[in-house]
């Protein structure tokens, strides 16, 4: 705790963007890359994604529902997008690398590193090389948007905060045991984010119905970077760039790619949509929720909207990955 906290002062005091996370996550990494025994236990990270799930969910009020569905056909557009995506990092890793089939299309697939982990592992795939890719495609997505938007100089473009204002003591402890609770449930029925999702559902519906108990503390945000900055920093090892050289080179080109298509289908949905073009590009980067949803916060650039996009690719991700590479294989079996 103690080096990602140092991390995220340095982030500060060099006015990086979103220093808390970023800063945490750097030098956590470097010093696990390093050889060094700082380990981020599994509550913290837990924690950390709680805080970005329930600050969401006070976004979600009827007004800003209202603006989200006017968005409905971007936001399908990403959905389609990200599994374009998929095809593209598995040609990518096939020709270019010794990964199988069923490692490369789980290693491609935009969807939460733990969730797709799971689906490699059911279906035989490398489990390290899928985890390999979806830590270098988040760590690269994490660590240039950031500073691409803020040398385009675009923060503050939807600078609106909907859901409450004011913290209140007793109603905050009510928001804590609910979202809790929203957490817990989500973890007992294995569903994907669950300290994510399920404290954001539970936000969501009360802030969605008017009824708001207490907004967060100030400070609770920022522990919330810095803790997913320090789980994230944590993924690494000292033989995390010896073990598949090759491997990461294609993943990091990849990523790449899609963040430059992820641009352009930002400007296009732009034609479609009312949202900011800056907004419509976080909407469809290769990102995490809880990454990309901090990173819309901190520059101000339509929360709800980004949130949007990111809950509902990775939902349909998460459905449709599994099937997906099922009918392929099929596919391929039959035409071999």
């Amino acid at each position: 705790m103690a080096i990602a906290l140092a991390g995220a002062l340095l982030a500060v005091w060099a006015h990086l963007p979103l220093p808390w996370m970023l800063g945490a996550l750097l030098l956590t990494a470097a010093v696990r890359i390093a050889g060094g025994g700082t380990v981020c236990p599994r509550p913290a990270r837990n924690a950390g994604q709680w805080v970005i799930g329930t600050s969401l969910g006070l976004y979600f009020t009827p007004q800003v529902i209202g603006h989200i569905g006017s968005n409905a056909g971007p936001i399908l557009a990403g959905m389609l997008f990200a599994l374009g995506l998929a095809f593209i990092g598995t040609a990518l890793l096939r020709r270019y690398t010794d990964a199988d089939f069923k490692t490369a299309w789980f290693a491609s697939a935009i969807g939460g590193a733990s969730e797709m982990a799971s689906l490699a592992e059911r279906h035989g795939a490398r489990i390290d090389r899928v985890a390999t890719a979806h830590s270098v495609r988040v760590l690269l997505v994490v660590v240039t948007v950031p500073f691409i938007f803020q040398w385009w100089g675009v923060a503050g473009l939807d600078p609106t905060v909907p859901g409450p204002r004011t913290v209140h003591g007793a109603g905050l402890a009510e928001l804590v045991a609910l979202t809790c609770v929203g957490g817990l449930l989500f973890m007992k029925l294995r569903w994907p984010n669950p300290w994510v999702l399920g404290p954001m559902l539970v936000a969501m519906t009360l802030t969605a119905f008017g009824i708001e108990l207490s907004a967060l503390p100030d400070y609770v945000p920022k522990i919330g970077q810095l803790l997913i900055g320090w789980s994230l920093g944590d993924r690494y090892r000292p033989d995390f760039f010896r073990a598949a050289p090759r491997f990461i080179a294609v993943v990091a080109a990849f990523t790449v790619v899609a963040l430059a298509l992820a641009f352009g289908l930002g400007a296009l949905l732009s034609l479609w949509s009312a949202a900011p073009i800056p907004t419509l590009i976080l909407g469809t980067t290769p990102g995490g929720i809880a990454e990309m949803a901090i990173t819309a916060k901190v520059l101000q650039l339509g929360v709800p909207v980004v949130t949007a996009f990111h809950v509902t690719r990775m939902v349909f991700v998460v459905l449709v990955t599994g099937p997906m590479y099922a009918w392929l294989a099929r596919r391929q079996a039959n035409s071999a």
